[in-house]
């Protein structure tokens, strides 16, 4: 059986790993074009994001696209960041840059609770488009534990853990229950119940 087309939109190679596993024996997930300029992300929802770079590689490819953008809402920072989580500490800034400055802003005495939540979608060239957000509840730590993932993972201990960063889980377990790997399912989902074509 030939498996659906997909390109991916994101550039991040640690994004782009996750996708990769995560659509394994799925989808036949095609890189993002290396000529394919960013995409200004400036949508003020993480699906209105995820659209902008679908959008951009369907038009530069005519192939159906992938794209996914990621929130991480803080409840003492009143949901901050948000659509801002990759460039928390300022454009340009290091996954570490942004680890750092959400601990030192988080206010003492106030819960620690946050979510993550990932937007998965998928956008074909005659516009159709499907969604599907996933959500991992957990806490900022006090400081930086384990040295695996990327981001925010690090400080991310979600409740389901076993009092584990994600930074200190394996790949498998953090797929198991990370935002991004419900929302990819989610998505996989979604698309066997629609068949859409692949091209």
């Amino acid at each position: 059986m030939t498996l659906p087309q997909l390109v991916c939109a994101s550039a991040n190679p640690d994004k782009v790993a996750e996708i990769q596993a995560l659509l394994a024996g799925v989808v036949d997930l095609l890189p993002r074009p290396p000529e394919i300029p960013d995409v200004v992300e400036d949508a003020d929802t993480l699906a209105g994001n995820a659209r902008l770079k679908a959008a951009a590689i369907v038009a530069a490819t005519g192939l159906p696209a992938v794209a996914d953008d990621t929130g991480l809402e803080v409840d003492a920072l009143g949901g901050a960041p948000g659509v801002y989580t990759a460039r928390y500490a300022g454009e340009g800034c290091s996954y570490a840059d942004n680890r750092a400055k959400m601990l030192a802003e988080m206010p003492d005495g106030q819960p620690r609770s946050a979510a993550f939540k990932t937007v998965a979608l998928a956008l074909w060239p005659d516009g159709r488009e499907v969604v599907f957000e996933g959500v991992c509840s957990g806490t900022i730590t006090e400081a930086e534990r384990g040295c695996g993932g990327f981001g925010y993972d690090a400080i991310f201990e979600p409740v389901e853990s076993g009092g584990l960063t994600f930074a200190e889980m394996d790949a498998h377990a953090k797929h198991a229950i990370s935002h991004r790997g419900r929302a990819f399912r989610g998505l996989l989902e979604l698309l066997s119940q629609q068949h859409p074509p692949s091209a």
